[in-house]
């Protein structure tokens, strides 16, 4: 079975260094709390992905490549909308892969920095670019934002670039 260990934070400022991102378009089949079956077109790529539950930071996940035409069709024909649209960079601080995303749509303004570990208790340092932790503050997880959206947060919104 495939895991999936991340940690999650508010973006402060973008880094200097963070370079050409790539177009991510994703769209969930089935979004509950217990399991997610979400399509995703990375670029020209196309992905079905399955995951369980999060307890604490950890779940279950499997991803499989599709063709992207298929995916293509997938977000039109099955998924909830809006779906999720954001532009991911990925880049490396002190030997550790970071990815940044920058939503857009109905999310434009959210700015979230993911880190994914290979075990819980694995030691990272944090850039300084990063602000609150927002891990387990489920409506940051993209699956929430579909049903919540950024633009809908208010004025209370605490991460805005």
């Amino acid at each position: 079975m495939g895991i999936e260990i991340e940690k999650k934070f508010l973006v402060t400022a973008l880094p200097a260094d963070l370079g050409p991102g790539i177009e991510i378009r994703q769209g969930y089949i089935r979004n509950t709390p217990d399991k997610v079956v979400r399509i995703r077109v990375k670029g020209n790529q196309g992905f079905l992905t399955v995951k369980g539950r999060t307890v604490a930071s950890v779940r279950p996940e499997f991803e499989y490549e599709i063709p992207v035409s298929d995916a293509r069709q997938m977000l039109d024909l099955f998924c909830d909308f809006p779906v999720i649209e954001k532009c991911r960079h990925t880049l490396d601080h002190k030997g550790v892969k970071w990815v940044i995303d920058r939503f857009s749509g109905a999310n434009q303004g959210l700015v979230v920095a993911e880190v994914e570990l290979s075990s819980r208790d694995q030691f990272f340092a944090r850039p300084p670019w990063t602000g609150k932790e927002v891990t387990e503050d489920t409506r940051y997880y993209n699956a929430s934002l579909v049903h919540h959206p950024y633009c809908t947060w208010g004025s209370t919104s605490e991460n805005q670039l």
